[in-house]
């Protein structure tokens, strides 16, 4: 898959670690001699460790109490997807590495992610899930650019998007109801890049992605916003201007 790259703006790769943290929809806790275990809730706390609930069974819970002092050596794959059904639906993937321990106090600490992340499975932790932290050694992101080593600081200090826990609404709407706007929007991308079905790919403070589909492959372009945006009426406005309309109603989605 090829990508469009041009010197526009666009999220930090931290940024991007900070937002597929809210957002990744596939998560594995992978660790030598062991399948790698589907995680239910993975959230970054204020001291820089990453909470995973994992089934209380898994091997790495043993392993973790094994470890001792040093940790038991891990790593984290996030993964996330389109919303949309594209032919290629993986937009990055994340890897946090670290040591994994166990928590002397989980259902206190599952008590306390709850109070941001009111997850379901944080009620399990104690029954039948276990509550496990990864210390954090290295970052690495990829996507279709290719893969960056992301710097722990720079991570810690990024914050995820404001639009992250609703780009999916926005983006099946813009595909669903408003075929017209895209194609208004579509338009920006310069004709020879315009070979094939456009879908919308992500949506973030900065601007709108595309993804072309052809039969030579895929592409993505990054559409610009004017200027970045922080909140929804900011955002309607901001399309309405890429459409060539600022007057217009503008495009609501349900979130």
């Amino acid at each position: 898959m090829q990508t469009t790259t041009t010197d526009i703006p666009a999220p930090t790769t931290a940024e991007r670690v900070r937002t597929a943290l809210i957002r990744a929809d596939t998560t594995y806790l992978a660790i030598d001699g062991c399948d790698p275990i589907q995680t239910t809730v993975h959230f970054l706390q204020e001291d820089g460790d990453i909470a995973i609930v994992v089934p209380a069974e898994a091997t790495a819970v043993a392993l973790a109490w094994q470890s001792g002092a040093a940790g038991l050596p891990a790593m984290l794959e996030l993964t996330d997807h389109s919303p949309l059904n594209l032919r290629n639906p993986v937009r990055s993937l994340i890897w946090l590495s670290g040591n994994l321990f166990p928590v002397d106090e989980p259902r206190q600490v599952a008590a306390e992610v709850a109070e941001i992340l009111p997850h379901p499975e944080l009620l399990d932790v104690g029954h039948n899930s276990e509550l496990l932290v990864l210390r954090l050694t290295s970052v690495v992101a990829a996507d279709t650019t290719g893969a960056e080593s992301v710097d722990l600081p720079d991570v810690f200090d990024a914050a995820p998007d404001p639009f992250a826990t609703y780009e999916t609404a926005w983006l099946e709407h813009l595909e669903q109801d408003h075929a017209d706007i895209l194609a208004r929007i579509a338009r920006r991308i310069p004709p020879s890049a315009r070979t094939g079905r456009i879908r919308p790919l992500g949506l973030d403070r900065y601007g709108l992605r595309l993804r072309i589909e052809s039969g030579e492959g895929d592409h993505d372009v990054r559409i610009p916003f004017q200027e970045p945006v922080d909140e929804p009426n900011g955002l309607s406005k901001a399309l309405r201007l890429l459409v060539g309309c600022p007057f217009m109603n503008g495009m609501r989605a349900a979130h």
